[in-house]
């Protein structure tokens, strides 16, 4: 399958996730969710940023993190799960360097909150906590998750939060119990899908960062991608790929709407 780089001239794979901040298309969408970023790390306060799987959540929040300078900012980065609100500690007590160990609650919430206050005053820093897939977070998670942003009586905040996830984020934050942390949110983005036009800037991006500057989809291509991926960004680079990979095993210089339905059969 890797022919296709061969004969397209690809200088690299085409059509990854593992860009680089300045490799990133800057959509109105990501801007967006950049802004409400920023408002809520300068404030102190919670954003949420919302939408489908493979919508480009993840992709914001890297170019959005990387965006602040790391010599002021140090942003703790979390992946979520469905466990206890113990296993969340655990992770951000790791990405504060904590090298010390607890079962107890209460006690991993001292730790945490020493460290921050530590970073804070003691080392000039900025913090942010960024929690990715929060929307499998169990609903008491949501209803503890504040005490950590709590400062010399809840005066200082000095641990703004970005919650991102699907849809669902948001109807557990409108449970009574989730309600001392919803209070604390200031921003809301939700990413949509890529409408066509936007479907193909993105896929012409993406193969000049590859090296080739020919767009290689035919207008029907690119409405196939469009349509089969809904707009949604990861299920758009399987496509795009697939098809690629497709038009090259069939010595085509360029990608039809055939090559792309042949590639929607590899992928769910």
């Amino acid at each position: 399958m890797n022919n296709y780089r061969v004969f397209f001239g690809f200088e690299k794979e085409p059509f990854m996730s593992n860009l680089k901040p300045d490799e990133t298309l800057k959509t109105g969408a990501l801007m967006s969710v950049k802004t409400r970023f920023d408002y809520a790390i300068k404030l102190g306060g919670i954003a949420l940023v919302t939408g489908e799987i493979g919508s480009g959540k993840s992709t914001a929040l890297r170019y959005s993190a990387a965006m602040l300078h790391p010599s002021e900012y140090h942003c703790l980065y979390v992946v979520a799960s469905s466990g206890s609100i113990i296993e969340l500690y655990r992770q951000i007590i790791s990405e504060l360097r904590i090298f010390k160990s607890s079962a107890s609650k209460a006690l991993m919430t001292d730790m945490i909150r020493k460290e921050i206050e530590k970073q804070v005053i003691g080392k000039k820093m900025k913090l942010a906590l960024i929690i990715d897939e929060a929307s499998l977070l169990r609903l008491e998670v949501f209803a503890e998750l504040h005490t950590i942003t709590q400062f010399e009586k809840d005066s200082k905040p000095w641990l703004p939060i970005i919650l991102a996830g699907q849809s669902t984020l948001i109807d557990k934050l409108m449970y009574r119990g989730s309600a001392p942390l919803s209070s604390r949110v200031i921003a809301r983005s939700h990413l949509e899908g890529l409408d066509l036009d936007m479907m193909q800037e993105y896929l012409a991006h993406h193969l000049k960062l590859a090296g080739v500057e020919t767009n290689l989809f035919d207008p029907a291509a690119t409405t196939a991608i469009h349509q089969g991926s809904g707009g949604l960004l990861r299920k758009a680079n399987h496509l795009a790929r697939g098809g690629l990979i497709a038009a090259a095993k069939q010595k085509s210089m360029t990608v039809n709407a055939d090559h792309i339905r042949l590639a929607s059969t590899e992928i769910f």
